[in-house]
């Protein structure tokens, strides 16, 4: 549960690293309050949010087994451990 956690807080994160990047790149003060003013802020903040819920909406709509599969779990058959697959 924490993997999927982590990924979303990675990719929210990515605007704020991209704009730093920038800044490092420009020769800015990173740290500087002047380099991150609040439209600033607000605006890699509602980027991050769209690009959380795109994927978010991505692993819905994409992800998991077909429509009218049926999935049959790992189990040992003949003593040797059998996959799970999708039928």
């Amino acid at each position: 549960m924490i993997r999927p956690v982590l990924t979303e807080i990675g990719i929210f994160l990515i605007p704020f690293a991209a704009y730093a990047l920038f800044v490092i790149l420009t020769r800015s003060n990173v740290l500087h309050t002047s380099t991150w003013p609040l439209h600033v802020i607000g605006k890699l903040a509602v980027v991050a949010l769209l690009l959380v819920i795109l994927s978010l909406v991505s692993v819905a709509q994409f992800s998991g087994a077909p429509p009218g599969s049926t999935y049959t779990p790992a189990h040992i058959e003949n003593g040797k451990l059998v996959p799970g697959s999708e039928k």
